[in-house]
């Protein structure tokens, strides 16, 4: 697999660099410009480049190689790291200097160039000379935070979709509906426990626990925050959505059953009338008066026949059948 590393530097002679670049052309942490180094799925060869370029701490390193991280913020001598989760759940390890900022990718094909595409474009539309390491960093957040408002619109309507099919539901597809709500309950739960940790690292980006990050920048953070317990209070919207439709769905599976068990239990109800006069004239004792009677067996089918009919109008009456 190619690995893609972008740089871009900023400063009164910086210039954005949007073609692949190797490690060997990244610069180090010694340059007097600010820089942005994005890395699509690195190898250890060349983590091992920017270890040594930029001085970045063994274990930061060794967390960029795992993923799966919780987001947090970690604190080292000469830098930050910092763990986010882009809409696709793709993890983004960034790298925080005094004047350089690394961003580690995982790859996922369908949001592989969120970096480099919109976050560059937001920021080449700002003067050179004023992007500082604080806005780069603020970009990226931005960008990966507004994309959780597309993943909760999207819960939003499968959670509306779900209902509609409880509720229009006839019964025969009952373990398939209730196999895709516990599915989207779960990649829910997993979604929301995957964002809300990012909740506590942009509250230590606010308390200034990053020092290289300007007054300026904490203010756009702050805007950051408002929208990540916006798209949280959304997603906690649509999990009780969601456990309700569940709810809903159990009731209208007892309420079936129960139907059917009114039903089952008036039918049993209707015949046993009928059981019951067959069984005492099959008894067969010797003086039973009607068993010699010309007329006993129409009679007993007629009574038979006129207790059935008697009780199905009374279920029926009180819609049991």
């Amino acid at each position: 697999m190619t690995v893609s590393m972008t740089i871009h530097t900023f400063g009164p002679s910086g210039s954005t660099c949007p073609e692949d670049a190797t490690p060997a052309r990244a610069p180090s942490s010694e340059s007097n410009t600010r820089v942005w180094v994005d890395v699509l799925d690195p190898t250890p060869e060349e983590l091992d480049h920017l270890l040594a370029s930029f001085s970045l701490h063994p274990l930061a390193i060794e967390d960029a190689t795992k993923h799966g991280q919780r987001a947090k913020l970690d604190h080292f001598p000469d830098h930050a790291f910092l763990v986010a989760y882009s809409l696709e759940m793709a993890e983004v390890d960034l790298f925080i200097g005094p004047t350089w900022v690394i961003s580690v990718r995982e790859r996922n094909e369908q949001d592989v160039h969120w970096a480099t595409d919109v976050a560059r474009d937001r920021l080449e539309r700002v003067p050179s000379d004023q992007v500082t390491v604080g806005m780069v960093v603020y970009t990226l957040l931005d960008e990966l935070v507004d994309g959780y408002f597309t993943a909760a619109d999207s819960f939003e309507d499968r959670v509306e979709a779900f209902e509609d099919r409880v509720l229009s539901s006839d019964g025969a597809h009952e373990q398939l509906i209730q196999g895709d709500l516990l599915r989207l309950r779960r990649e829910l739960l997993v979604f929301r426990r995957t964002i809300v940790p990012l909740r506590d690292v942009i509250n230590a980006l606010l308390r200034g626990e990053v020092s290289v990050l300007d007054a300026a920048t904490l203010v756009h953070l702050q805007d950051v925050l408002d929208h990540l317990l916006r798209a949280i209070d959304q997603i906690d919207s649509q999990r009780e959505l969601l456990g309700n439709a569940v709810d809903a769905h159990l009731a209208v599976i007892s309420n079936r059953m129960n139907l059917v068990m009114k039903r089952m239990t008036s039918w049993g109800a209707i015949l046993l009338g009928s059981t019951l006069i067959a069984g005492i004239y099959g008894m067969n004792f010797e003086h039973m008066p009607e068993l010699s009677w010309a007329y006993g067996y129409p009679f007993a089918l007629g009574l038979m026949a006129a207790i059935t009919l008697v009780a199905y109008r009374i279920f029926k009456r009180y819609d049991w059948l």
